[in-house]
């Protein structure tokens, strides 16, 4: 199943959640709930974008955008963390009024079999998602899974918190647990957001990649001088490589073509999605120490 079928599945599933959530979350009376209802709506709206940017990040290159389109992942990324961050501010400014206010909390066997079912579904969905998420490096799947992920911890926090309020009657244990789950989920997406937002920067790789790609191009070094102006950016799921290589002079175009050609193979046979630019110069164009 490709990434966009993945992705829509999250949106079903993600639809049915927050419908339920929100019902007995009024039913009930639990700002836990209620809150997580809100987390899960973020969460659909979350999958939407997802959905969408994985579509359009598939998209081969164009004329109006001749470097592709894997950065509106980053893009979708960014937003999604940033739609995080609403809702659990949102959640504490509740839980902050319910525990000023506490109120009593009505059928919490119901709200913990409905928190209980939602984080069911949603680990089997992320696990899904972030196995697609892997295969593909795309940044708005990983999105997406996080989300889910949260959203299963989020969900059996609030289960134990009603299970608590059942048994003890303590009804501020609603309200805080909600307050510790909304820390939570924001601590996840700033994580996330260190990933998705410095690739609009055009951040480069991670040092372990860049170190991976320079061992490759230092295993041909016996036919080359020396190589510079190394530079690693990534877009999305895409990642781009450039560099100036400085070959004998004597060497044919031929002989510099097939030995780039080469390099490039061995790039892509460890970085699949890996764009790879080598600039050819002959020795003699290079200026060396006291040298004008």
């Amino acid at each position: 199943m490709n990434a966009p079928k993945i992705a829509f599945l999250s949106v079903i599933s993600n639809s049915f959640i927050v419908l339920l959530k929100i019902a007995v979350g009024i039913v009930t009376g639990s700002v836990a709930v209620l809150s997580e209802a809100i987390h899960s709506s973020l969460d659909l709206l979350a999958s939407l974008i997802a959905f969408f940017s994985v579509r359009l990040s598939n998209r081969p290159a164009d004329k109006e955008h001749p470097y592709g389109h894997g950065k509106v992942e980053n893009v979708s990324g960014t937003i999604e963390t940033l739609l995080i961050f609403v809702a659990g501010i949102w959640i504490i400014y509740e839980c902050v009024h319910k525990l000023l206010h506490p109120e009593p909390v009505h059928l919490p066997l119901l709200g913990i079999g409905v928190m209980v079912l939602g984080a069911a579904i949603n680990l089997v969905v992320s696990r899904v998602v972030g196995n697609i998420a892997k295969k593909t490096n795309s940044v708005a799947m990983k999105s997406n899974a996080l989300h889910l992920l949260t959203d299963v911890y989020t969900s059996l926090g609030v289960a134990v918190s009603l299970l608590l309020v059942s048994l003890t009657d303590w009804y501020f244990l609603d309200p805080l647990i909600g307050i510790v789950l909304a820390i939570y989920i924001m601590t996840e997406a700033f994580k996330l957001m260190r990933e998705s937002f410095p690739p609009l920067l055009d951040a480069r790789l991670s040092a372990e990649d860049e170190q991976q790609v320079i061992r490759i191009v230092n295993s041909y070094s016996d036919q080359y001088i020396e190589f510079h102006d190394f530079r690693t950016r990534q877009a999305g799921p895409e990642n781009y490589v450039d560099f100036h290589l400085v070959v004998p002079s004597g060497m044919s175009i031929e002989s510099a073509h097939e030995l780039c050609d080469r390099i490039e193979a061995d790039i892509h046979s460890q970085f699949e999605k890996m764009e790879v630019l080598i600039h050819l110069e002959p020795e003699h164009e290079q200026l060396y120490p006291g040298e004008k």
